[in-house]
């Protein structure tokens, strides 16, 4: 679709929601208030719901920003801040009250509370079509399950409900165990699955099909070392869905045009592309650009081209301007040093040019960069107003899941053809693995999704399932204003309930007094 709109939606209990922008499936005209009282006149009402629960993911304390990002990037061994800066996070500073996720806590709820009510309004409604009831459903399901997903990862035991509940009784809840959260969520995508598309296309691009609720499904037995279950649904895709891997690494990140930005390896993106002139900004991207002013690192004094004499940082940026780039970010999110050391990848590993920057257009730069994850057109990418979209699921990494499991399941035998088809775009000639113990393709397989999944939310959870956060942290270089395997503790694989939400209902810490052991 090719227009603008308006979309006004209240949600009962909650507060509400007043979004603008233009194209895609979340930008349709509703010119009737939809109202609690009547919850839902038709097919168009019902969408409009599901529409509304989509653009919460947009969200600066979720995937908007650096929300999820700050638990899921930083804290690692990968990523770090150039400068001094958001370092309550990256030296794990974190306590009630400071970095506790607060924001992050508010959005995922009104994702679980929006969901919650929209399906209990869409489903068995006899104004709405069953096809209608069905397509939505899934995609609230999904929506709510990812929701718990990251509440539980965040946090643990949360509260929990999955039916409409008055407001005070809401308000009151304590923390229910993460296993029967995740349980039921499972279930919840057992149900989804068959309810959602197959595949979408044009304006309904981005929406979740029944793949991303497996990939999602397939995370949570992963989480959980359920084996047999994560490796059935990461089968389930690579045996069934649409999607393959592309024969270029770099491809899958090249979103330089925001009308191509989908392509057959992506399962589940959050789609920004919308937001362009609708006055809803994204600024995850400019973490990632560099700042002009940083760069080049040989900047300072004159240089001389053709006769004419000028700043050497003036030239720089006018060899950008003329490709139609510029440095205009904040040049916050880097590699941290010896993850931008080639010699730390494996010899001849294609993928290192396709994640990490050092020089650009002849120039050697201050900081490396995340070249995966940055953008410099200025035409289709504008400083806080990027279309990028928000990769969350991918087909590699469904393959580096089925190939953990299957190696957790009956030993590596079985699992090579799974990390190896991985392997063969990131390398020529082909490396492929072979030979190995039970535990050393559990260890390699430690590396092996750094490397393939650097910077897009996977790494810091994978290193608290595998257990191994501590000893990483601990034994990871930073820059010299930020010292985190000093402050790291046990505790620091979960956040502590945020401080407002526990001064708001004090029975959060009825069955945690410790508050996940910050206090």
């Amino acid at each position: 679709m090719k227009k603008f709109f308006k979309f006004k939606f209240i949600i009962a209990l909650t507060a509400s929601f007043f979004f603008t922008g233009c194209e895609k499936f979340l930008e349709e005209d509703l010119r009737d208030q939809i109202t609690p009282d009547k919850f839902f006149n038709n097919d168009k009402e019902a969408e409009l719901s599901v529409n509304g629960v989509y653009r919460l993911l947009h969200d600066n304390s979720l995937y908007g920003q650096r929300g999820l990002d700050n638990y899921y990037i930083s804290g690692a061994d990968i990523l770090g801040p150039s400068r001094n800066v958001n370092g309550e996070i990256h030296n794990y500073l974190i306590r009630e009250g400071v970095a506790d996720g607060n924001g992050t806590w508010i959005k995922l709820y009104q994702i679980v509370n929006n969901t919650t009510e929209f399906i209990g309004n869409i489903e068995g409604n006899a104004k709405i079509s069953k096809t209608s009831q069905e397509r939505n459903i899934g995609q609230l399901l999904f929506l709510r399950a990812l929701a718990y997903y990251h509440l539980t990862n965040l946090w643990g035991d949360v509260p929990y409900y999955n039916a409409p509940m008055p407001v005070l009784e809401k308000s009151v809840l304590g923390r229910t165990a993460k296993s029967t959260i995740r349980t039921a969520m499972k279930s919840d995508l057992e149900k989804a699955i068959p309810l959602l598309a197959v595949s979408y296309s044009g304006k309904d691009l981005g929406r979740a099909t029944k793949w991303a609720a497996a990939a999602l499904k397939a995370k949570y037995h992963l989480f959980d070392k359920e084996w047999a279950k994560a490796k059935a649904e990461c089968d389930f895709i690579i045996d069934n869905s649409p999607h393959t891997l592309l024969s270029n690494f770099s491809a899958v990140f090249d979103q330089s045009n925001p009308a191509s930005q989908y392509n057959q390896e992506l399962i589940f993106v959050v789609d920004f592309t919308a937001n362009q002139g609708g006055g809803l900004q994204f600024s995850r991207t400019d973490d990632y650009n560099p700042r002009i002013r940083d760069e080049p690192s040989n900047r300072n004094g004159d240089i001389t081209v053709n006769g004419v004499t000028m700043k050497r940082t003036e030239y720089f940026q006018s060899l950008l301007l003329a490709q139609g780039e510029d440095m205009t970010g904040f040049g916050f999110a880097i590699p941290l040093p010896d993850f931008a050391l080639k010699s730390n990848w494996q010899t001849g590993d294609l993928r290192y040019d396709a994640t990490i920057v050092t020089n650009y257009i002849g120039f050697p730069l201050s900081f490396p960069y995340f070249r995966k994850s940055w953008n410099l057109n200025q035409a289709n990418s504008a400083r806080t107003n990027h279309p990028e979209n928000y990769i969350v699921f991918r087909l590699a990494d469904i393959y580096l899941m089925a190939a953990e499991a299957e190696n957790e399941l009956n030993g590596p035998a079985n699992a090579y053809k799974y990390v190896n088809k991985v392997r063969e775009r990131a390398f020529n000639p082909a490396q492929p693995w072979s030979a190995f113990t039970q535990g050393q393709f559990r260890t390699k397989m430690y590396d092996e999704r750094k490397f393939e999944l650097a910077a897009e939310g996977h790494r810091r959870m994978d290193l608290i399932r595998w257990g191994i956060l501590l000893q990483v942290v601990k034994a990871t270089k930073h820059r010299a204003f930020n010292n985190p395997a000093a402050n790291i503790k046990p505790y620091h694989v979960l956040l502590p309930i945020p401080e407002e939400q526990v001064n708001l209902n004090p029975n959060l810490l009825k069955s945690d007094p410790t508050n996940n052991g910050y206090r």
